[in-house]
């Protein structure tokens, strides 16, 4: 058998996890999560509450936050008599979509599915997902603003409730297109943002449209025989001008989420477009050009997101021993789950 770089071995992306620890409903207050801190230079551990994060950031930091918005991206239709499940995961126009369905074989070219007064038809069939066309709307979001469901992840693997349509959705979403949460950023309230802005943060957006490849799950033992589903990017001027002045002033940009995180990098990457679209797979080694600091959530072992807070810690054994004291320490994980600043 050929030999993988310890780094690349995916076996090495593993830890010991404790499925009670899954957080399935999110806290009434968004930010009395806990918040594991944990400094690189020191190897040192701290446990706070999120609001407490203002002690760690400083007048001339730039927060990044992704302000991409969780579409109800779920559909329940009708197909000669029987409940179907269409799940939207990227629109090519104002009509047209890709997603996948339930039971996909019954989805032929030229399937329409009745969804209340509107109908979803097949353009086209590719391998695991289709191209849908919506009738009777003059926006394919109209249809799923009006009959869709929040589309939970499936570990948490229950129906949504009226109460996810506002809590699985940061304070501050604006441009519909995600198909789930940025969830780094669910832990923010207003009153948290206005707190840091006042302390002389700069705050700044990206957007990155989170698709269904989040959930993907690593399965090539050679992590670096793994690919990303492209996801859909943009940096605003102002946004990209801020970060610019930072870098050359020496000043932190710190990225709340593995979302900003690969904006920023896939951007600083031979300074490649202000938008368009990446499939930027961050896992060890890696050299962070833009990004000093991180604010993410806990993620499922072997995945990417895992890997991308491997890179960013900067070694394997110390992220899983960091992962292993929130298993001890009982925290909350995944998209409802606590955070984890990196300094």
């Amino acid at each position: 058998m050929k030999s993988i770089p310890r780094i690349y071995d995916l076996k090495e992306y593993d830890y010991r996890f404790d499925e009670s620890l899954i957080a399935k409903y999110p806290l009434k207050e968004r930010d009395l999560s806990r918040l594991l801190v944990y400094n690189r230079k020191t190897d040192r551990l701290e446990h706070r509450l999120f609001r407490d994060l203002v002690e760690y950031l400083s007048a001339g930091d730039v927060l990044v936050l992704n302000d991409s918005r969780v579409l109800k991206a779920r559909i329940v239709g009708r197909l000669g008599g029987r409940e179907v499940e269409v799940f939207f995961t990227r629109r090519l126009d104002n009509l047209t979509f890709e997603g996948m369905g339930k039971p996909l074989r019954r989805f032929k070219k030229g399937t329409v599915i009745e969804v209340g007064e509107y109908a979803i038809e097949v353009l086209e069939v590719l391998p695991g997902k289709r191209v849908y066309r919506v009738h009777g709307a003059n926006d394919l979001l109209e249809v799923f603003q009006k009959y869709g469901k929040v589309p939970l992840p499936p570990y948490i693997d229950r129906e949504p409730t009226r109460e996810d349509e506002a809590m699985y959705q940061t304070v501050y979403a604006r441009k519909e297109g995600s198909v789930a949460a940025p969830t780094a950023g669910l832990h923010f309230t207003p009153g948290l943002l206005e707190r840091i802005g006042k302390m002389g943060v700069r705050i700044v957006y990206v957007t990155l449209h989170v698709g269904p490849g989040t959930f993907k799950p690593v399965q090539m033992r050679d992590i670096r025989e793994h690919t990303l589903d492209a996801e859909y990017y943009e940096i605003p001027d102002e946004t990209a001008m801020e970060i610019l002045k930072a870098r050359g002033e020496g000043r932190r940009v710190v990225a709340v989420g593995t979302t900003a995180v690969r904006t920023l990098e896939h951007w600083a990457l031979d300074e490649r477009p202000r938008r368009g679209w990446t499939d930027l797979f961050i896992h060890p080694p890696y050299e962070f050009r833009v990004v000093d600091a991180l604010i993410t959530n806990f993620h499922l072992p072997r995945s990417t997101l895992y890997m991308l807070v491997a890179a960013f810690i900067g070694d394997i054994d110390r992220t899983r021993r960091v992962y292993e004291v929130a298993v001890e320490e009982r925290y909350r994980f995944y998209s409802y789950g606590d955070a984890m600043l990196i300094l």
